[in-house]
């Protein structure tokens, strides 16, 4: 049988007539620019993720773009992140005139290594005359930005605190980990969304809170910078018509938050139905005696006792031999994907940074092995049990 990577139309059954109903009480009052379901879903996300403020962008981005804007991260600026991501995390901080500087990640979570991390801050950049901290190109470190990736968060404790030592603002790269919790050593659980000065969620239609389109959201501790966001995100105007700065035009669309208005409600059930089908797949691949041949997705946090200690936004294995068992599975109506093929710092528009194959082992050896196969809620076991069967043939 053949099963799809995701199928949205078995999500949007389960919420049909509420989004039927939010938007047309929408075309009702056509009000389309910002406006009332914006700001309740800004004050929802808000409560969700227990952050100080939340803003509505035009996608995960947009709101990046926005944060290192109105935080005026420009030109003479770098900002730290990792390789092996999404593009936009190092797009927006080149397109901000910022350099953008990499470090590896955890072979098991795929997420930023504390350890690269330390020994970046410390041996890599040094001290400026200003005593801020400077790269060897001798721009201004000014943040950095940890990546949440597939669904669970990365070790904030260790980085949260050599960002204190070095006096930097965290910005939570959580556009795939809204809902996501993390087991903080101070002994309070925090959520993805609400542990750095900063952090942005996307609700492009495949993310666990998926939009009918693209959309995202900034969110923030402090009151001051989510202003700035907020002017950033329309053009930095305040009052009508009168620019206090250059921004854009990063505005979420009022019927993309009626529709997320919507799922929201659902996203618990949604995050607990993909950790099932985490389960079930590990159980499958042990049944079938695969589970000592692929490298199943780490839950550095499943002893926490948090419920949503890993939100699966991706279920991603580590296989030998990747493109060929991926084509195997193509074959079999396995839907499957790779993410990411290239790892940033080897991506021709990043050239000019002057990075070689071999200075990230970490992220370039995930590109080669790393495979995502379904997980979304409506996951049925025995499709689960057709793709981990399948997986076995394509392994020999």
């Amino acid at each position: 049988m053949a099963v799809p990577l995701l199928d949205l139309r078995l999500q949007y059954a389960q919420v049909k007539d509420d989004v039927v109903r939010r938007l047309d009480a929408l075309l009702e009052s056509q009000q389309f620019i910002l406006g009332p379901p914006v700001a309740e879903l800004e004050e929802a996300v808000r409560a969700y993720t227990g952050c100080g403020h939340a803003v509505g962008a035009s996608s995960g981005t947009d709101a990046l773009l926005a944060i290192l804007m109105a935080m005026d991260i420009g030109r003479g600026d770098a900002v730290i992140t990792t390789p092996y991501t999404f593009f936009a995390t190092a797009g927006c901080i080149h397109r901000v005139g910022a350099e953008p500087v990499f470090v590896d990640i955890d072979a098991d979570t795929y997420n930023m290594h504390p350890a690269r991390l330390e020994e970046c801050l410390r041996k890599k950049c040094r001290s400026g005359p200003d005593g801020r901290l400077v790269t060897a190109a001798g721009n201004r470190v000014r943040a950095i930005v940890p990546v949440h990736l597939f669904g669970c968060v990365c070790d904030m404790d260790r980085i949260g605190a050599l960002a204190a030592e070095f006096d930097l603002p965290v910005i939570e790269d959580a556009a795939q980990a809204i809902g996501a919790d993390y087991p903080s050593r101070g002994g309070k659980a925090q959520r993805a969304g609400a542990i750095g000065e900063a952090s942005y969620f996307s609700f492009f239609p495949s993310k666990n809170l998926g939009a009918f389109g693209d959309g995202g959201m900034a969110t923030c501790r402090d009151a001051r910078l989510a202003a700035q966001i907020r002017l950033m995100r329309n053009h930095g105007m305040g009052e009508q018509y009168h620019h206090e700065k250059v921004g854009g035009n990063f505005r979420l669309d009022a019927m993309q938050a009626a529709i997320l208005l919507a799922k929201l409600p659902h996203l618990d059930a949604w995050h607990e139905a993909r950790r099932r089908n985490a389960a079930l797949y590990r159980e499958e691949f042990e049944r079938l005696g695969v589970a000592e041949r692929i490298v199943l997705p780490a839950e550095p946090y499943a002893a926490s006792g948090l419920k949503n200690h890993h939100i699966y936004h991706q279920y991603v294995v580590r296989v030998p031999d990747r493109d060929r068992v991926r084509a195997a599975l193509a074959a079999d109506g396995i839907g499957c994907a790779v993410y990411y093929p290239v790892p940033l710092h080897l991506q021709e528009c990043f050239a000019p940074l002057g990075h070689r194959k071999g200075d990230f082992p970490e992220s370039e050896k995930a590109s080669l092995e790393t495979l995502a196969l379904p997980i979304f809620p409506e996951l049925a076991p025995d499709q689960i049990r057709e793709v981990a069967g399948a997986l076995a043939r394509a392994l020999g």
